[in-house]
């Protein structure tokens, strides 16, 4: 993949300070879409898509900060990538990097279970990205979405609406949730096992509304974990026989869900919602959403 031009030209933002061009390598894809609302950041398996509301320069400026911080992602990620792919044990390990430390801070209160921080990664990124959107500037709302992952910025009167689906290979809006500034959430994940990560489950879709998108991220895929049952018609494999990368072992994981009964429905479901309730009374997330077939099940508000 050839070389892109970002967003132009060197600028200065609102207050005369100085914002470097963030160096775009033939890895970071930095990139306004076609709407001109809209900016793109992609670069290996990141992708963001985000979208600020705001004055026209306040919101060029964050864009450019969103990038300057973008371009150093990966690398930083790639620096602790060994430990990261640990499980999380008793003795707490401190990261280095910023966005390592909102993983572990995520999957930290989850330790007594299997979980490595990369449970978080997606989440984490687009929170520290959020962060350097937001930082000195004057912006109303905003949104970072990491293909699922999203963090949410809000100001005082302000609110946003998301959509909210049923199954993570079906792009359908099956339903939508409005997020306000009075309200204990500012990010939102979804997972699983049709997903873009291995899961222990078989849910179709889980939805997690939590204080942040890294909080959200590793409950929304330790739920899909939850809802759960044995059925003939599940198939599961090592995840290390279907990803060469995986940070999961020889852990069976599920890559099939064929024709199951309502009472296997009925069961996984209901070994999600104990998970989903748990954490919810523990203050971890807001509400949760369960999709298995045609079933539904909702934890919170």
């Amino acid at each position: 993949m050839g070389r892109k031009q970002s967003l132009a030209a060197d600028r200065t933002d609102g207050a005369g300070r100085h914002l470097r061009r963030p160096t775009v390598m033939d890895g970071p894809q930095i990139k306004l879409l076609p709407d001109g609302r809209r900016l793109h950041l992609q670069h290996g398996p990141i992708d963001l898509v985000i979208e600020a509301f705001g004055g026209e320069e306040e919101v060029g400026a964050a864009y450019w900060q969103a990038a300057d911080r973008f371009v150093l992602v990966l690398e930083e990620l790639a620096g602790e990538l060994g430990d990261l792919r640990l499980p999380v044990a008793e003795s707490r390990w401190q990261p280095d990097g910023p966005i390592a430390c909102r993983m572990m801070e995520a999957v930290w209160p989850h330790r007594k279970t299997f979980v490595t921080p990369m449970a978080a990664v997606a989440g984490a990124v687009a929170d520290e990205t959020m962060s350097a959107l937001t930082d000195g500037r004057e912006i109303a709302k905003a949104y970072i979405n990491n293909s699922g992952d999203i963090a949410i910025h809000l100001t005082e009167g302000e609110s946003l609406s998301l959509g909210i689906v049923n199954e993570l290979d079906r792009p359908a809006i099956d339903g939508t949730a409005e997020f306000k500034f009075d309200q204990p959430v500012r990010g939102v994940a979804t997972s699983g096992w049709r997903g873009r990560s291995w899961s222990f489950g078989i849910a179709d879709a889980v939805t997690v509304l939590a204080p942040t998108a890294a909080a959200a991220d590793v409950a929304a895929t330790l739920i899909a974990n939850a809802v759960n049952a044995e059925h003939p018609a599940v198939d599961r494999a090592p995840a290390s026989e279907v990803d060469d990368n995986t940070d999961l072992g020889d852990r069976l994981v599920t890559v099939g869900v064929g024709d199951i009964d309502p009472a296997a429905i009925e069961e996984a479901l209901d070994n999600g919602q104990v998970a989903a309730s748990e954490m919810r009374a523990s203050g971890l997330i807001h509400s949760a959403f369960m999709a298995l077939r045609a079933d539904v099940r909702v934890v919170g508000p």
